[in-house]
């Protein structure tokens, strides 16, 4: 934070009161693809982050500089002219936020300036477009003293990502920014938003990320086939079933009635959808059992389902979720979207360095890449620090 002030003073000058926040990443640590099926998600925020320093202006302009994008400079626009503009790249996540702020009403007469900086791994899925819109809005509240809650924060976040980025995310990472709590996570139900916490403690354990830097070239269009293949599956059932999503499901009204699902890929696919929902409400119950063992069971079958019924993971998340198993974690599973990005591992402590070295190896061996590792705490949501 320091070096960040001081970058801030280099950049902007020094006068003014300086105002420092921060806003997490996120990890899914169960509940893949249940989201758009009217399932549940279980999140939790990360102790890496987006970090704003900033500073109100008494003019209409607004200066947003990141020290992770440096050779795009300043980025310079005013309180009136909030639109999204391909040239200011990154910029356009904060500066969606404030547009969408002020069409809620949330209007300020004058802007800002604001230096950001990120230690999200790039490109990993661990939602860095949603910290760095989290860590915008409470600057906002903070600088224009906006009485607004923290729900209707979360969710013109997650508009401004939609409708001014033009990313057509669910709400999740916006609220796992915006809700997280130190060493719990969040149960979320993302059509109602209706949430639990569910303390995470891992005493003898660590929580490694371990990115297979592959680039998710395939992610959007299978993205988009998955969900209309859940919808294919839900009109087939509804044909004798009242139901509005897949997520409503018990395990055996889905076997019971799985027949009117007339294709058999469409069928493994909601077989996923009703079995990940029930896995995700089931790991609640082992956590709050302590039973970290019983949860990472539930874990590595997640990965199984997501392999061989959601065929999401391709063979880089597999060598890592393999070799993870092999070398002793308690429980490993791809995490995001798929087809690249992060796998989620629970390790036990006396095994971590041995374990990143040795999953590292055999994951070079079998795709000739690196993967990077990262030990994280699960940490705050947004904040002023």
């Amino acid at each position: 934070m320091e070096q960040l002030r001081e970058e801030f003073i280099n950049q902007f000058g020094d006068h003014g009161e300086l105002v420092s926040f921060f806003a997490p990443g996120r990890v899914n640590l169960i509940g893949e693809h249940t989201d758009y099926n009217g399932g549940h998600v279980f999140p939790c925020a990360l102790s890496v982050g987006t970090y704003v320093v900033a500073r109100k202006r008494y003019d209409a302009n607004i200066q947003l500089y990141s020290k992770n994008f440096s050779g795009a400079g300043i980025i310079e626009t005013k309180v009136d002219e909030l639109t999204y503009e391909q040239v200011h790249d990154w910029a356009n996540y904060p500066k969606g936020v404030a547009a969408l702020f002020q069409q809620a009403g949330y209007t300020f007469p004058y802007g800002f300036d604001a230096i950001y900086y990120g230690n999200i791994p790039n490109g990993a899925g661990l939602s860095s477009s949603a910290s760095v819109e989290l860590v915008t809005a409470v600057m906002l509240k903070e600088l224009f003293q906006f009485e607004i809650d923290r729900i209707e924060m979360v969710k013109l976040a997650q508009k401004a990502e939609n409708e001014f980025v033009g990313v057509n995310c669910g709400i999740m990472d916006q609220f796992a920014s915006g809700m997280g709590k130190k060493n719990h996570a969040v149960l979320l139900n993302c059509d109602t938003l209706d949430y639990q916490y569910t303390p995470i403690s891992l005493t003898n354990e660590q929580l490694i990320i371990a990115n297979t830097n592959k680039q998710r070239g395939l992610s959007e269009s299978k993205y988009n086939e998955r969900r209309q293949q859940c919808e294919t599956a839900l009109r087939d059932l509804q044909t004798e079933l009242d139901i509005s999503a897949l997520g409503e499901l018990t395990a055996d009204k889905f076997e019971d009635y799985k027949n009117l699902i007339q294709d058999d890929v469409v069928q493994k696919r909601a077989k996923h959808a009703v079995y990940e929902n029930l896995r995700t409400i089931n790991a609640v119950e082992q956590l709050q059992a302590g039973d970290v063992e019983g949860f990472g069971k539930l874990m590595n079958e997640s990965h199984v389902s997501l392999r061989d019924d959601y065929e999401v993971t391709g063979k880089e998340l597999d060598a890592l979720v393999e070799a993870a198993w092999e070398e002793g974690a308690i429980g490993s599973r791809m995490t995001g979207a798929g087809f690249g990005g992060c796998t989620i591992n629970i390790v036990p402590n006396e095994v971590t360095s041995r374990f990143i070295d040795r999953v590292g190896q055999k994951y070079t061996e079998i795709t000739g890449m690196e993967a990077d590792f990262y030990v994280v705490d699960i940490g705050d949501g947004a904040m002023k620090l």
